[in-house]
């Protein structure tokens, strides 16, 4: 594999440049086995729409074609849930959740590990994203199989993480 280089230029980073070490959905860790792709999660409707919408040319333009965004404001009705199951930005970050490379949280670093970035934040992340399964035996334990009505805003919280909430 030829290596590429990416370098970034949007509203929450300038000059940032990462080297995509693996091809695009490969090579993952063996404990990372997200159920969707990004491309995946911007169609179902996460973040409220308000996620990426001043770096769509970092990513594979194709991901964005059918993505459910907003460019103004965050709206809780385009995530697949109709529900806020967001925190906002500064929670994160007064939390120390928020590495340094990737200002926008874990579903940017998510996209930048899809796409073949490999960082010294892949293995927090992946704890991280793991932690979340919790939410999975709650909704297996509180709801009826394949009643999405069941607990929206965890369901919602777990489509954010890559678990796809709707086979629960």
């Amino acid at each position: 594999m030829t290596l590429r280089t990416i370098t970034v230029n949007d509203l929450m980073q300038t000059g940032y440049t990462y080297t995509l070490a693996e091809p695009m959905g490969e090579n993952f860790h063996p404990d990372f086995t997200p159920e969707l792709t990004p491309r995946e999660m911007l169609e179902l409707g996460v973040f409220g729409g308000k996620y990426l919408t001043d770096c769509t040319g970092e990513f594979p333009a194709d991901w964005f074609v059918n993505a459910r965004l907003c460019h103004e404001r965050h709206v809780p009705e385009l995530n697949f849930f109709g529900v806020n199951a967001s925190k906002p930005l500064a929670y994160w970050r007064a939390k120390g959740w928020i590495y340094h490379e990737d200002p926008r949280g874990w579903f940017q670093w998510y996209c930048r590990y899809y796409l073949g970035r490999r960082c010294a934040d892949d293995e927090r992340q992946i704890r991280r994203w793991r932690a979340m399964r919790r939410h999975i035996a709650q909704l297996a334990k509180n709801c009826p199989p394949g009643d999405l009505s069941c607990r929206r805003r965890q369901r919602q919280a777990l489509l954010h993480w890559a678990y796809d909430s709707r086979q629960i």
